[in-house]
């Protein structure tokens, strides 16, 4: 099997994670149990399932001048990503996400950017060969737009696979669709997929279907939808929705879920495997990371997965 280079372009966070009972609604105090940092971000999470859960990795992306800083990139390499190209902007903080874990494992989120508004496009511009190596791209939404339709426009130029997880969605479809063209697979949770088409109201398959078809008639072969605890939905021009469902799992976690779901689905397509088989995959590696706490502490190595497979399979 040839090897394929995998190239993410996004985000480094320090998560701020705090587990408490309940999440607060507006206006509510609540008592706080646990308090972590760890490193997160879009980005970085799903370069780290690439790494441990694949082979050759790179990352773009930027870090601050301060002590968070060193840490995300030791981190990074730690995990086997190589971390040459990544960027550290004097006088600008690292991003910080502040998460709310509570106990049945649900979360809220709040993103601060800091140096990731420095991955702009005379940053990428200096990397041309990066892109130039690359067979496949991961991109997420936690860096400037321009900065996202540059970088899947220089990677389908030199002819690499392009998956986009619209992750955080943005506020309006219209930003969206001219990066669409140059997308090969988008992976929306449920709740982008409403925000991205439009869609409102309860799930169904013909909804589910109908919102993938806006998004395929604007350039990407495949949408495929996660769904938390039922698993993901392959959709294709003129087919069914495909549900893959993922195994039982007792959940403690779902921060970094998604980023390993899409970590995993890269590596298995860079290593031949078709759609359906790279979502099973994906599945089984996110359904180990939501059983553990934390970001990129919840991510499985490859043999961990193998081995799940095989207990699974010999039940």
């Amino acid at each position: 099997m040839n090897k394929k280079n995998i190239l993410v372009v996004g985000s480094l966070n320090m998560d701020m994670t705090v587990s408490l009972k309940n999440i607060p609604k507006i206006g509510e105090t609540v008592l706080g149990e646990h308090l972590r940092y760890v490193p997160g971000g879009k980005g970085a999470n799903q370069v780290v399932a690439c790494a441990q859960l694949g082979d050759t990795v790179t990352m773009l992306g930027s870090v601050g001048s301060d002590s968070h800083g060193g840490i995300l990139v030791q981190n990074l390499k730690k995990a086997g990503v190589i971390v040459d190209h990544i960027q550290a902007p004097k006088n600008e903080p690292s991003g910080l996400a502040i998460i709310y874990v509570e106990d049945s494992g649900k979360n809220n989120i709040v993103v601060i950017p800091g140096a990731n508004e420095k991955t702009d496009i005379a940053y990428l511009e200096q990397h041309e060969e990066v892109f130039a190596m690359c067979d496949y791209l991961l991109v997420q939404m936690e860096i400037p737009l321009e900065s996202i339709l540059y970088a899947v426009k220089k990677a389908k130029q030199f002819g690499a696979k392009v998956i986009l997880n619209p992750a955080p969605s943005p506020d309006s479809s219209e930003i969206i669709s001219y990066i669409l063209q140059y997308v090969d697979i988008i992976t929306p949770n449920e709740t982008e997929l409403q925000t991205l088409t439009g869609w409102a109201g309860e799930f169904s398959l013909d909804q589910l279907k109908a919102s993938a078809n806006k998004l395929l008639e604007q350039g990407p072969s495949q949408v495929i939808v996660t769904l938390g605890g039922q698993g993901a939905a392959l959709c294709e021009s003129g087919k069914e929705p495909l549900i893959v469902p993922p195994p039982d799992a007792e959940v403690v976690d779902t921060v970094a879920a998604g980023d390993c779901f899409n970590g995993a689905l890269v590596v298995a397509l860079s290593e031949g495997k078709s759609v359906e088989e790279a979502i099973r995959f994906a599945n089984y590696a996110s359904t180990i990371a939501v059983t553990r706490k934390g970001a990129q502490d919840s991510i499985p190595s490859r043999a961990e997965v193998e081995e799940f497979i095989k207990e699974l399979t010999d039940e």
